[in-house]
């Protein structure tokens, strides 16, 4: 047979040996036959044939082991290059079918002589056995086996599918998806009104020019004096706001204050008792509902007892100006609490004259200092500076005619209420930019001490310069001061409550250059909400100083100069806030705390 190569190299290599059966016009009928069993001069065709077809008899012996080899090499290979393209295949089998409609034909119109080549052929991929080629009961008798092998798993798939009825599940499984859809809700829209407006829209974005409608004016934020004015100079009436000053009730209580402060001129001797019996009275006070009351409507920032021994009274010093006085032996305790109003700002210091327990000095951030009179029922006016704020004040003399006063932009006032008027004696310009606390010694009252921003700075009156005064001794501290106060009784030690969680504790037993540091005691600053603590002595017991606690339960703390917790005073459902301001009775076992709310809650035995 002729070989026909075409330009084409898509086509498959079977076409080629169609092609030149179709132009020979022969027939060739392809019989089972092993290239591997062959023996030279084994192959025989049929004698029928042999004789039919004697010119062709030299043909067919001609055909050798090698020739039959590169016969089957090239249909493996067209085998291959069949399956890579599907186009390829399609045309394959159409053209397969065309040749075998074509053979049929010139089967009855030809009379030619017929070869009969037979070829064994082995797939390595599939493994099948030997396949008879020469007849096909599905009338596939002009394909190759692949070709014929390929057709009938295409029928068997097929056949296979349709035994599934997919379509069939298919359709059911959509008419039950149309049955399950929701109906459609026949509720009725709203209609809108007519009258509604619609969204608003930005006039910006939809470039659209405002309305020449003029805005109202902003209002201007009003200024300290506007806000809180500032109370008239001179005198004023004691006069209470809780309740009416020509009641029986309210004389009665000037007339208490005025006898009480007559019987506590006497001075008492103070001994420092053992810690023994200092932890055994401390553990013998108890808090109840009668000694807890609310006197003030803000937070409460600085508190003070009255030294008499016969009753029970404790005033303390507001945010918005009140001062509140508690008489905790009258009963009901309602009628015990009064309350007055002889300032415009926040009351910061507050303490009883230690010559006439009936005058109370009060200091506020107004810039005023006033002495209330008990036995005359005035708030009279000692210092007035309305240029700038004062934070806290102490007496220089015991009898309390000579104050220093600490203002917050950092100056002094030394104050002599002999003299007429409301102005100071000299100001001193400090180098602390802010005076938190000022506090005089109990022994050496030309000494003071005074808590800056960092900074704490012992002075001496006697060396006060009105432009530049500097300080005996400076210690500076990490963060910001608190409070810096003497020990009540000898002043040998100082305590000072900073804002790195620490309390100091500095011998001052000789006021030299320096100051040696003790004892550092551990203990939690308040929030920005809360007052901040201050840790003051207790004239009783010097070597021990009292602080409010954030921890949980609510308690206050009393601390040793050495660092040791003494006592922890809990009250239970009594007191579930934090005693910010703390102060101890100067001769009794009585302890008041106040919080920001201006609750006041009294342990006492």
């Amino acid at each position: 047979m002729n070989e026909y190569k075409e330009k084409n190299t898509s086509s498959a290599s079977l076409r080629s040996v169609e092609n030149t059966v179709l132009q020979k016009t022969v027939k060739v009928c392809l019989v089972p036959f092993s290239i591997c069993n062959y023996k030279s001069g084994q192959f025989k065709p049929p004698k029928y044939l042999l004789e039919k077809n004697s010119n062709n008899e030299v043909a067919c012996k001609k055909y050798n082991t090698t020739e039959i080899k590169k016969t089957c090499t090239r249909i493996s290979t067209s085998k291959v290059e069949a399956t890579t393209s599907s186009k390829a295949e399609s045309t394959l089998q159409k053209s397969s079918v065309d040749i075998h409609t074509k053979n049929n034909q010139r089967q009855h119109k030809s009379t030619s002589d017929t070869v009969i080549l037979g070829v064994d052929m082995e797939s390595s991929q599939d493994g099948d056995s030997d396949e008879d080629t020469t007849s096909d009961p599905d009338g596939f008798s002009g394909l190759s086996w692949y070709e014929r092998k390929r057709l009938k798993n295409i029928s068997e798939n097929a056949n296979f599918f349709a035994s599934l009825q997919l379509s069939e599940s298919a359709a059911r499984l959509r008419e039950m998806i149309e049955k399950r859809q929701p109906p459609e809700s026949k509720r009725k829209k709203p209609k809108k009104k007519e009258n509604e407006t619609g969204c608003r829209r930005s006039m910006r974005l939809l470039n659209i020019d405002p309305p020449e409608v003029l805005l109202p004016a902003t209002p201007t934020r009003p200024t300290l004096a506007e806000a809180t004015p500032l109370l008239p100079p001179g005198p004023l009436e004691m006069t209470p706001e809780n309740r009416d000053d020509n009641s029986e009730l309210f004389k009665e209580f000037l007339q208490t204050w005025a006898e009480v402060s007559k019987t506590s001129k006497k001075n008492v001797e103070k001994e420092l008792s053992s810690i023994t019996t200092y932890k055994a009275n401390l553990s013998g006070m108890a808090i109840s509902e009668d000694t807890v009351y609310k006197i003030t409507k803000g937070a409460i920032f600085c508190i003070a007892f009255h030294p008499s021994e016969i009753k029970t009274l404790v005033a303390a010093g507001a945010r918005y100006g009140q001062i509140g006085l508690w008489d905790l032996t009258h009963q009901p305790k309602e009628d015990g609490v009064y309350v007055f109003q002889p300032h415009s700002g926040a009351v910061s210091c507050l303490d009883f004259s230690p010559a006439n327990p009936a005058h109370i000095l009060s200091l506020s951030y107004d810039g005023t200092l006033r002495c209330g009179d008990f036995s005359r029922a005035v708030f009279e006016e000692v210092y007035r500076n309305e240029e700038s704020s004062l934070s806290s004040f102490d007496f220089l003399t015991e009898d309390a005619s000579t104050l220093i006063v600490g203002h917050w932009n950092g100056s002094m006032s030394l104050v002599d209420r002999r003299t007429p008027g409301t102005s100071y004696e000299i100001l001193v310009n400090s180098s602390l930019r802010k005076i938190r606390t000022v506090h005089a010694h109990p022994v050496h009252r030309q000494y003071f001490i005074t808590a800056g921003l960092r900074d704490i700075h012992i002075y001496d009156v006697r060396c006060l310069n009105p432009r530049r005064s500097q300080p005996l001794i400076s210690t500076e501290h990490t963060k910001s001061i608190a409070s810096a106060y003497f020990s009540p009784v000898t002043g040998n030690r100082i305590v000072t409550t900073c804002a790195d969680h620490k309390l100091r504790i500095y011998d001052s037993s000789s006021v030299s250059s320096e100051i040696p540091l003790l004892t550092t005691i551990r203990y939690n600053i308040p929030g920005r909400w809360l007052t901040r603590f201050r840790a003051v002595w207790d004239p009783k017991q010097e070597d021990c100083i009292i602080i409010g606690s954030m921890a949980y339960p609510r308690q206050v703390e009393i601390f040793h100069e050495t660092g040791k917790r003494v006592h922890s005073f809990l009250g239970g459902q009594y007191l579930g806030s934090v005693c910010c301001v703390n102060a101890v009775h100067p001769t009794r076992y009585i302890l008041a705390g106040a919080n920001y709310s201006g609750r006041i809650h009294v342990f006492m035995n």
